[in-house]
């Protein structure tokens, strides 16, 4: 059973950064592409970035480009995001994602977490 727990969201005023987390279980981690996607009220389920399994390639959004990075941890089964700059757009439910190999399309992903919500203040 392939499990997904993100922690790490919260309220944040603009300009500010923060961290989040996503723990997996359940298997190879290192074998599997992962994802943050994140969905905001009323809107579809965007990615946000994307890393490969070996953490050597990765994607980003254009939003987000240059204000986020992605990375992971394979020893410790865990995947960051680390959110810089953040702005009131960035408000959302951010979701990790493992599947196959890194897409951009939601639906390439078999396991998902719960989510976690991030809200940034102006």
């Amino acid at each position: 059973q392939v499990q997904l727990v993100e922690s790490g969201g919260g309220l944040v005023q603009a300009g500010g950064s923060l961290i989040l987390s996503c723990a997996a279980s359940g298997r190879t981690f290192s074998e599997y592409g992962m994802a943050w996607f994140r969905q905001a009220p009323g809107k579809e389920r965007d990615v946000v970035a994307t890393i490969s399994g070996s953490g050597g390639t990765t994607y980003y959004a254009d939003s987000v480009k240059g204000r986020f990075t992605i990375s992971r941890d394979n020893a410790k089964n865990a995947m960051y995001l680390q959110m810089n700059s953040l702005k009131p757009e960035d408000t959302a439910v951010y979701y990790c994602a493992t599947g196959l190999v890194p897409t951009r399309r939601a639906n390439g992903y078999a396991y998902w977490g719960q989510g976690t919500q991030v809200t940034v203040s102006s």
